[in-house]
């Protein structure tokens, strides 16, 4: 499990962010208590799909543009492990 702090609203501490790879069952799951959200995709899902289906579900908690920005990044650490 990778622990990685972004900034998730304005003014606010870093938040934690946990990603955990279940490489016998190929899925990933990343979660931001602080939001408390959750988000999980296979392995096998196509890149542009997880993209599309991760801003989604972070827009319910924030707004478009932070959002987009932190899908981007939440992308780029899961694809790390």
């Amino acid at each position: 499990m990778k622990i990685r702090k972004t900034p998730v609203m304005d003014g606010q501490a870093p938040a934690n962010v946990y990603i955990y790879e279940n490489r016998k069952e190929e899925y990933i799951v990343i979660a931001i208590p602080a939001l408390e959200w959750s988000f999980s995709f296979a392995y096998e899902e196509e890149a542009e799909a997880v993209a599309e289906r991760l801003e989604a579900s972070l827009k319910k908690r924030l707004d478009h543009e932070r959002a987009a920005l932190l899908a981007v990044r939440l992308l780029g650490w899961a694809r790390e492990m």
